[in-house]
């Protein structure tokens, strides 16, 4: 009962600050400089911004109302520009990014491919550790979720200590094996467009807002050296904090590989549907991975979005799919969230008022004198470490990168790279529990605590920042 009445008056002052604020925007002198549907957009966006983050109504509602007082009081033109969000290219890529993760889930190939690679090559403990490294970046190509993946690796990893008599809140190799699990999902995640929709959303706005051209390809060239190399420092900065050694001899890795070996005999042979999925998903990424030579080759070029729908099609396709309409696990809450945000987010950007607020937030902090460096610096380590404050991936992107897109333009800066690298950090949610469901699974297993947790994972969260700010610098100017 307490719980309660503390949830109802945190979702009551939720609400109260949210209508407050939309008032008192609303409805004071319009600003030097800021146009009337610049005002209004700025209404709207700071109370549905307070909406999203306090969650007092689910995410999705929030952006429904917000679609509907756009036109009504006037932040928007046209009807269209509103309503019209849902159909953008960047949602249907995310419709298809669900049914694609549901077809790999209605089969074992996500999990026959991370047994495989374990009993092959994870012949020692470190070995086993580098093994579920790339277990998770391989994955990531084929299981475009982050808790699905999580679900599929959690079991197997499970089996492993159990093996080598890892106890739950003692071994060090246990709470190694766990935080890892935790970090490289969250870096894989960052090296492949689809692997959640937040990055998705990100490309969006980079593409519309600041004029980028941004695929799926062009993700991966820039995204996967800062992804590897982090995950590469951790790994050998786990093995050092945790001091794991090769003790235990070869009869136990010998039966860890045996009890593995059981469980994927138990999968039996491939089955046609894991057959016709591989297919399927072998020939998205062939077509993902050559966007950029196709007009060369063939005349014409499938885009990212219409891979995507294409693969979706070809996964509910009678005698070629493995799903029905009614099996696919699209998230329309998540669907509806996003043309919100976009709705709101292009309607103040395209009235003027995300660049009035950007250009006085610039001058109140100082950005505008500071050396470009350093101003790309600051805003990649904000996104890295903005989780702390919001915890949801797209809500932090909803945020930061229209803002970040804005900062760049005004200062002068390639607001493409700068967006772009910025959202490399958006996955990197890694140090505490409740910050994902991936956090909560591993967590769960009892193999470390919440300061366990925390201190991997702000040493992870410096890592990356590191590494991404110095791809910025050098890897991106060449590639983009």
């Amino acid at each position: 009962m307490d719980k309660q009445a503390t949830f109802d008056k945190k979702a009551l002052a939720g609400i109260a600050l949210a209508i407050i604020s939309f008032v008192v925007l609303f409805f004071m002198p319009l600003p030097v400089g800021m146009e009337p549907a610049g005002q209004k957009s700025l209404a709207i966006f700071v109370s549905a911004l307070i909406l999203w983050v306090s969650k007092p109504i689910p995410i999705y509602q929030t952006s429904i109302i917000a679609i509907l007082l756009l036109p009504l009081v006037g932040a928007v033109e046209k009807q269209k520009d509103a309503f019209g969000t849902l159909g953008f290219d960047i949602i249907w890529l995310m419709v298809a990014a669900f049914v694609l993760t549901s077809a790999m889930s209605e089969t074992n190939l996500g999990k026959r491919l991370a047994l495989t690679l374990v009993t092959k090559f994870g012949k020692t403990k470190v070995r086993t550790l580098a093994v579920l490294v790339l277990v998770n970046f391989v994955l990531a190509f084929f299981v475009p979720s982050t808790t699905a993946r999580a679900s599929l690796i959690v079991p197997i990893v499970l089996v492993l200590l159990e093996v080598y008599q890892a106890i739950p809140g003692e071994s060090k190799f246990g709470k190694l094996m766990m935080l890892q699990g935790v970090q490289n999902n969250a870096f894989a995640t960052s090296m492949v467009m689809t692997a959640t929709s937040a990055q998705v959303i990100a490309v969006g706005f980079i593409n519309e807002q600041a004029g980028g051209n941004i695929g799926y390809s062009d993700w991966l060239l820039g995204s996967l050296p800062q992804a590897v190399l982090t995950a590469i420092i951790m790994f050998f900065i786990g093995l050092k904090m945790y001091s794991v050694s090769e003790n235990g001899g070869q009869d136990i890795n010998d039966k860890i590989r045996t009890t593995l070996k059981q469980q994927l005999q138990d999968l039996g042979a491939f089955s046609p549907e894991e057959k016709r999925v591989g297919i399927i998903f072998l020939f998205t990424l062939i077509l993902w991975a050559t966007g950029d030579f196709q007009k060369d080759w063939f005349g014409f070029e499938i885009s990212t979005e219409q891979t995507a729908v294409l693969s979706m099609l070809l996964c509910l396709l009678p005698k070629v799919g493995v799903l029905t309409w009614k099996k696919a696990k699209i998230k329309w809450d998540l669907m509806i969230f996003s043309a919100g945000a976009y709705a709101v987010g292009n309607a103040f950007n395209d009235s003027g008022g995300a660049t009035w607020m950007i250009e006085h937030l610039v001058s109140a902090i100082g950005l505008d004198k500071l050396n470009h460096a350093l101003v790309a610096i600051i805003l990649i380590f904000i996104t890295v470490f903005s989780h702390f404050i919001f915890t949801s991936k797209t809500v932090r992107t909803t945020i930061l990168i229209p803002a970040i897109i804005s900062i760049a333009t005004t200062l002068g800066m390639d607001p493409v790279s700068l967006a772009l690298a910025c959202s490399f950090g958006i996955a990197c949610t890694i140090t505490l529990p409740p910050h994902s469901k991936v956090n909560t699974l591993y967590f769960g297993t009892g193999y470390f605590s919440v300061l366990d947790e925390l201190k991997f994972g702000l040493v992870a969260c410096f890592v990356n920042a590191t590494v991404i700010s110095i791809i910025y610098f050098t890897w991106l100017q060449f590639v983009l």
